[in-house]
């Protein structure tokens, strides 16, 4: 019987040939995986006392965050907690006047 390249039933012809890609190590499709890490994500978040928050925000607005962050070389998540910290400083210090 001739090796042919298309034939890929026959797994005992085709042993020494590699495969392109990562092999697989993980048992579960990938739509259950993303599940889990994403849930595995929500738990270390919660232990670090970190609460998900999500809004809209107008592109221009979304873009000039973007820069800002880069400028300050800090992500845009940890931008955004800055300002609302300062803002809420400020509220503060206005009420106790």
């Amino acid at each position: 019987m001739a090796k042919e390249l298309t034939d890929l039933t026959t797994i005992d012809l085709f042993n020494e040939e590699k495969r392109p890609g990562r092999p697989k190590t993980n048992p579960h499709p990938r739509n259950v995986q993303i599940k889990l890490n994403k849930r595995n994500q929500v738990k270390r978040d919660k232990t670090k006392g970190l609460k998900r928050v999500e809004f809209k925000i107008h592109h221009s607005l979304f873009e000039q965050l973007e820069e800002l962050a880069k400028t300050k070389d800090i992500s845009r998540s940890e931008l955004i907690e800055s300002l609302l910290i300062e803002s809420l400083a400020h509220k503060t210090n206005l009420i106790e006047v």
